[in-house]
């Protein structure tokens, strides 16, 4: 593994404009096949619908796999999860976006903490678009159910509190960037759009049907569905662990975290 901390700042540099070559090669190549496992009924854990404006809160253990789906086209679902075992640690957004130098969380991608570790990753996806900058809406966009107090709710029925909310992800959230470099929304996710995670630590998570504060309604215009089944083990090939540099080094601060 490379030392970071022994690179010269010219090391820095190539080292950086290698990775920048690295990311533009892999936006233009073809997206990796959203392949959405079968789920044996025996293996499934807890599934539900989530109606406009309501959240629920789930308890995954490590290796277990959670598929969302977007029933009806509705334009965002605020999600958020902790480190079950040490609440702290929790989804970074920051990190999650840096160190794999891409806003595109789709097949591949992993999703990071704010230790550096592998908290989940994306195994399957339509394509629909997820958003991790900007992210759910908050109270000061509608009067009605919002992500950004959901997302609390949720916490507190883990006994957590607001301290230990970060800024969540918006799945189904197709946003871009304009000619005059400002975030846009581009237009609704298509019905039935799906996006599929394996957790790679024992979890807490919190799912909202909420909209991207980015969206033109602010109000969820129909339900999302969940379910949640025990997985096959991640083979030593597995996409999501070998997708970058990144993620590998994050996979080793992962793995030594259980080791320990």
């Amino acid at each position: 593994m490379l030392d970071l901390d022994k690179l010269t700042p010219e090391q820095y540099r190539a080292r950086y404009e290698a990775l920048q070559a690295q990311a533009r090669a892999r936006a233009a190549a073809p997206k990796p096949v959203a392949s959405f496992a079968d789920i044996a009924t025996q293996d499934i854990i807890q599934q539900d619908t989530i109606p406009p404006g309501w959240y629920v809160c789930l308890r995954l253990h490590k290796g277990a796999a959670l598929r969302i789906t977007n029933n009806s086209g509705t334009p965002g679902a605020a999600f958020f999860m902790w480190n079950a075992a040490e609440t702290s640690e929790r989804y970074n957004a920051g990190d999650t976006a840096k160190l794999q130098w891409t806003t595109n969380f789709t097949t591949g991608r992993v999703l990071f903490s704010d230790m550096g570790r592998v908290l989940a990753s994306v195994t399957a996806d339509t394509g629909a678009g997820h958003d991790t900058i900007i992210g759910p809406n908050s109270p000061a966009q509608t009067a009605g159910r919002n992500g950004r107090d959901n997302i609390r709710s949720a916490a507190a029925k883990f006994g957590l509190s607001r301290r230990d909310v970060a800024p969540a992800i918006s799945l189904f959230s197709p946003v871009g960037v304009d000619e005059q470099d400002c975030m846009r929304w581009r237009g609704n996710p298509p019905a039935g759009a799906a996006v599929e995670l394996r957790a790679e630590m024992n979890l807490l998570v919190a799912l909202s049907n909420t909209p991207h504060a980015l969206s033109p309604a602010q109000e969820a215009t129909g339900s999302i569905s969940y379910i949640a089944w025990r997985a096959p083990a991640a083979q030593a090939g597995d996409l999501c662990r070998n997708f970058t540099e990144e993620a590998a080094r994050g996979f080793v601060n992962t793995d030594g975290f259980f080791a320990a």
